[in-house]
Parts: C-alpha cells; sequence; structure tokens
C-alpha cells in the first residue's frame, strides 16, 4: 500500500498524484501528525479515522467536489472528529539538498531556548538548531518523517536578505530533500524561500494530536 511517505518523496521528485479529481486516503505515519494535503485536483487525508466517513463527508460537503479536501466545513469536521487541533493551512515547498559548505557562518547550538527552537520541538523530531548573527535555522523530521525547516530573522536586522540566506543554506545541511510549511500571507517568507530554490508543491494542513509532545516514535511509515 502506498504510504504518506512514498507520496511526499514523490512529489519532492516532482511526480504528483494523478490530476483526477479524486482524494486518497492514508494511514497516519505517526501518532502524532494527522491532516490533508491538496496537489492539483488530486488531495490526500492521512488520517486513522475511517476512510469510508472521510469519502461520505467529502461528498456531503457543499462545495466544488475540487475544493472540498480544503473546505473550512469538512476541515472542522475533521477535526471535529479527531479531537485534534489546527493553526492554518500552509503552502508546501520542497528544496533538494545541495553540495558544498552553506552561504553563511552557522554555528550549531545544542540547547537552544529560542522560542523558534521550542516550536520545533514540539512538532518535530531530531530537531537540530544552528544561529548565524541575527538570525536562527531549525531543521527536525516532521510530517511523514520528512526534513522540515523554519528560521527566524531578528527584527533589527530584518530586509537585508538574511532569511534567504539561512534557508538557502538549510539545503546544505541535509542530504535528502527539505521542506517549508510557509502560510501563503507570509509574502515575504514566500519570496525568500523561492529566491532559495524551494519550489511549491502543493497545500496542507496539519491536524497536531494536543499533547504535541508525544512525538513520532511509534512510527508507521
Amino acid at each position: 500500500m502506498e504510504t504518506l511517505r512514498d507520496i511526499l518523496d514523490a512529489a519532492a521528485r516532482g511526480v504528483f498524484p494523478p490530476a483526477d479529481g479524486r482524494t486518497t486516503v492514508v494511514p497516519q505515519a505517526c501518532d502524532r501528525d494527522a491532516g490533508v494535503l491538496a496537489f492539483t485536483a488530486h488531495a490526500v487525508v492521512f488520517t486513522d479515522e475511517d476512510p469510508e466517513w472521510v469519502r461520505e463527508t467529502l461528498h456531503a460537503t457543499d462545495c466544488d467536489p475540487l475544493a472540498a479536501p480544503m473546505n473550512p466545513r469538512f476541515l472542522a469536521a475533521l477535526l471535529d472528529r479527531t479531537g485534534r487541533t489546527a493553526e492554518t493551512v500552509d503552502a508546501m515547498l520542497v528544496g533538494s539538498p545541495l553540495p558544498g559548505e552553506p552561504p553563511l557562518a552557522l554555528a550549531e547550538i545544542e540547547d537552544g531556548e529560542h522560542p523558534r527552537i521550542v516550536y520545533a520541538r514540539g512538532r518535530r523530531d531530531e530537531v537540530r538548531a544552528w544561529t548565524a548573527d541575527g538570525g536562527v535555522l531549525v531543521v527536525g523530521r516532521g510530517v511523514g518523517g520528512r526534513p522540515e525547516v523554519s528560521v527566524e530573522v531578528d527584527e533589527g536586522v530584518r530586509h537585508r536578505g538574511l532569511g534567504r540566506l539561512l534557508v538557502a543554506a538549510a539545503r546544505h545541511l541535509v542530504n535528502e530533500p527539505l521542506w517549508a510549511q510557509v502560510s501563503p500571507g507570509n509574502a515575504r517568507s514566500m519570496r525568500a524561500f523561492q529566491a532559495a530554490g524551494y519550489q511549491p508543491v502543493g497545500s496542507e494542513l496539519l491536524l497536531s494530536a494536543r499533547a504535541r509532545s508525544t512525538g513520532c516514535s511509534r512510527s508507521r511509515s
């Protein structure tokens, strides 16, 4: 059976689910993460709920069938059904690994208390963090075990290209495709990731377990 990680790995290579207007339902890769991915004319719901319930609820959603998986009514029903929480629908972007050294000096830190690092530890496993002059870069394994990146730039040094350098640097720190989840309304961040070579591949709503510290130790991928 195709797994969530299979779908993500294929998308990172530019091979997407068929644009047939259908929704694929696959099990969660671990207990922590459930959610919905939207590609071109195809959606993926990753949940341990009954697939038949998912399909019936989508069919009953009063909207264009192509829009149903990301329709607020369906998402609210999925949240109620699972007892989970969510924040926002993000754009999914992915960048391939790059050889050589990062384009700026980074210092890895073992036990950072920066809010970006603390946040990442609640959502990802194997979290590593680096600091640069005026910014922090965090990489960890998130949805389906994929590597994910996030950055934070200090207010006093914004608008100088540091965010773009940090997300570009992250591609030199991994040996597999690196994913980013960016709110479409955060135009500054979207521009930084795209300028650093990340490509948009779809959208995503992550449904988080209420006890975010549970981690993905029970991975099923």
